[in-house]
């Protein structure tokens, strides 16, 4: 059984494959890294050819059996799965504040209790499937049938690495598929915990699978695989164009959550919260979220008084290790995104926006580790990096607006579609605002989407659903059957 623990290093260099842990082929050592101190803080091996066609393989002669299995047989796994949950859930939030940073007095509520959360809704959505329906009520000899997709990989991220996961392994294996799950090789640790979570339920060998690796290895290995019928990818958008590609030489679906850069737009007549409750979410997981409302625009009459929330916000956030107590911001994941987000913010200083609060460089005390500042910059022109580009970090930018027109038009000029937000006190806005915008979902006045809801963008934001019936949905295959008899 893993478990996590500060004081001694980690290994973990095995691979779950049908019902088991094995050894690599050929190990290759990779350091997970706590963003916190920069120190190691585990071994995990990445996988080769021959891992990849084992797991596949493994899922391939599971998938006829756990296809053909009662709905209710499945729907006994995630309650089991459920009871799992109460045992290891402060292994998991221990875990991913080791591996990727979410502070530890946070990580229980903003991480791990996504699982059982996901869990119970799509137990809901599961009862409500109809698995044969006519396709009209005076059509019952013609039906459609739902049946599993089948084999599938999930290509996770590190942001929120069990979340994800969750919205993918569970409603695969709801509809009957078999999985083979590549998990962030930056935060794996939580992943190996849901693999003695998953053996424990007895679910039967080959249905779920775990190899580790890297993008360039087991991910496209995975995405061209011949005997994988779909791939279900969270993570950046260059990396979704890649999958697509190596996807399309065996014409398999793919279900791609990609970035974002989210636009909230603040009417003068927005109540009192509403920047606040903007900039929180901005900065939410130290910006590290794909639905992060990074773009604010603000009504003119509204726009002083705006920033100044902002910038005493920003400058009042406390940014500090993961594993103390109290309410703040984590680092970010590894030195490739602070360096990243680093040269993001200086371009916002070198192209004249106006920066209010934080800046490039790590906060006051902290000489080691991946913090960023938090930071806002106003005046920001449409056009710019820090504008057009998904930051993924602590970074707000302010714009300006006067109408309702710029404000649409400035929104829905970006290559992402996924989040955009309106805050007004003028209902009729908000709705007619909300059918404007053009992104996957819209949130209005800071009221969240119902656990029933799905996630998903359009354009360049990926076009997956995740989350509810529709994520069920996902990972099956609808067949016309004509001729049936009722």
């Amino acid at each position: 059984m893993i478990k996590y623990q500060v004081s001694k290093m980690l290994a973990r260099r095995e691979f779950y494959i049908d019902g088991q842990w094995v050894s690599p082929t050929r190990p290759r050592d990779h350091h997970v890294i706590d963003p916190s101190t920069e120190q190691p803080i585990a071994i995990i091996s990445l996988g080769d050819q021959e891992d990849t066609d084992a797991a596949v393989g493994a899922a391939k002669r599971a998938f006829e059996f756990w296809s053909s299995t009662e709905p209710a047989v499945r729907r006994e796994f995630v309650l089991k799965l459920l009871e799992q949950y109460e045992l290891r859930k402060f292994d998991l939030a221990e875990a991913i504040t080791a591996e990727m940073g979410a502070p530890k007095s946070s990580c229980l509520v903003d991480q791990v209790e996504c699982l059982p959360r996901h869990l119970r809704s799509f137990i809901d959505a599961f009862d409500k499937i109809e698995w044969q329906s006519p396709i009209a009520p005076d059509l019952a000899n013609n039906i459609v049938a739902q049946s599993a997709v089948g084999v599938v990989g999930l290509i996770t991220p590190w942001n929120r690495p069990i979340n994800q996961i969750t919205l993918k392994v569970v409603p695969a294996l709801l509809a009957g598929c078999t999985v083979v799950l590549k998990p962030s090789e930056e935060a794996p640790l939580c992943a190996y915990i849901l693999a003695e979570m998953i053996h424990a339920t007895g679910l039967p060998k080959g249905v779920f699978n775990l190899v580790n690796g890297d993008g360039q290895g087991v991910g496209s290995q995975l995405s061209s695989h011949p005997d994988v019928d779909m791939i279900s990818f969270t993570g950046s958008t260059q990396a979704g164009r890649a999958i697509s590609a190596a996807a399309a030489s065996t014409l398999k679906h793919v279900a791609l959550e990609l970035g974002g850069k989210g636009a909230n737009l603040v009417f003068a007549d927005a109540d009192p919260d509403a920047v606040m409750r903007g900039i929180r979410h901005c900065f939410f997981n130290s910006g590290q979220a794909c639905n992060a409302p990074s773009r604010m625009l603000v009504e003119r009459p509204y726009y002083d008084q705006a920033i100044e929330i902002a910038r005493s916000f920003a400058l009042n956030t406390i940014v500090a290790s993961a594993h103390t107590e109290g309410k703040h911001l984590g680092p970010v994941v590894n030195k490739r995104q602070w360096d990243r987000i680093q040269s993001l913010i200086q371009s916002g200083i070198d192209q004249s926006a106006r920066l209010v609060a934080g800046g490039t460089g790590r906060p006051n005390g902290l000489n080691s580790g991946y913090f960023v500042r938090p930071t806002v910059f106003a005046d920001v022109v449409p056009g710019m990096t820090i504008e057009r580009e998904e930051i993924f970090g602590p970074v707000l930018s302010i714009i300006p607006f006067d109408t309702e027109e710029e404000a649409v038009a400035i929104a829905n000029n970006t290559r992402y579609g996924l989040t955009n937000f309106v805050q007004s006190a003028d209902p009729e806005r908000c709705n007619r605002l909300a059918l404007k915008l053009r992104a996957g979902m819209i949130e209005v006045n800071g009221i969240r989407r119902d656990a029933s809801a799905f996630f998903g963008g359009i354009r360049d934001s990926g076009r997956a659903r995740e989350g509810g019936i529709w994520g069920i949905k996902e990972f099956l295959d609808t067949k016309l059957i004509s001729g049936w008899a009722p």
